[in-house]
């Protein structure tokens, strides 16, 4: 199933948008600012944002900003009562991938959701490329040129959450309940044997390597 993330701080304009996309059968996740959005994006898998530029905390315009600098590369569709040409040209600049003025037109935004997911690829395919290698998520493959490897479910998880959001930090606690669950039996450590292996997995992959921060956890550092 799609899931879609609405990032919108006016309560009714959410409400209304989520039910219009439930009812088209996505699954629908929502948030009023751009920190609650990150907050949704480090817990969850989103496959396309709506997104309001004028919102309190963090608004749309560096929100998309921060998504791309991450390397997400996840469409964004971004509807708004900003409609002056400098302000389209600012969020393309930024990275979003169309634009909608309000008061948004809900069928326009239904096939212009389409257009983006058949755009991307989403709806068939979940891939994740850093340089030479690709990440797919659905076959939990890893391939860089004629190498392609199958990794075991957790560490493809792993690899993924951590090359997802480059540079970022993950305690051992944060991975472990987002990857292995919170009822989990196992215990942190768990989250050093994975990160060794697929270090040795990853020998001589100069696009990235995963790093430990002292004191803290992981973060994945990308050399392209």
């Amino acid at each position: 199933m799609i899931h879609i993330l609405v990032v919108e701080d006016d309560r009714h304009a959410r409400r209304l948008l989520e039910a219009v996309l439930k009812r088209e059968g996505y699954l629908v996740s929502t948030a009023e600012d751009g920190v609650r959005a990150m907050d949704v994006l480090e817990q969850q898998h989103i496959d396309l944002i709506v997104l309001d530029i004028m919102m309190p905390n963090m608004d749309g315009y560096e929100f998309a900003k921060e998504l791309r600098d991450a390397g997400s590369l996840i469409p964004v569709l971004m509807a708004t009562a900003k409609h002056l040409p400098e302000d389209k040209k600012k969020g393309f600049r930024l990275g979003i991938d169309d634009y909608m003025t309000k008061p948004v037109d809900t069928e326009e935004m239904l096939l212009r959701i389409q257009a983006l997911l058949r755009r991307s690829q989403i709806a068939s395919a979940r891939k994740l490329v850093v340089g030479n290698v690709v990440l797919d998520y659905d076959a939990l493959t890893v391939t860089r040129g004629e190498e392609k490897q199958t990794l075991p479910q957790k560490e493809f998880y792993l690899l993924y959450k951590l090359l997802s959001y480059p540079d970022r930090i993950f305690t051992r606690i944060q991975l472990m309940d987002e990857i292995w669950g919170m009822e989990s039996e196992s215990s942190d450590t768990t989250v050093n044997v994975h990160i060794n292996r697929l270090r040795k997995r990853c020998e001589g992959y100069p696009e990235f390597e995963l790093v430990s921060v002292r004191g803290l956890g992981y973060k994945a550092v990308r050399h392209q």
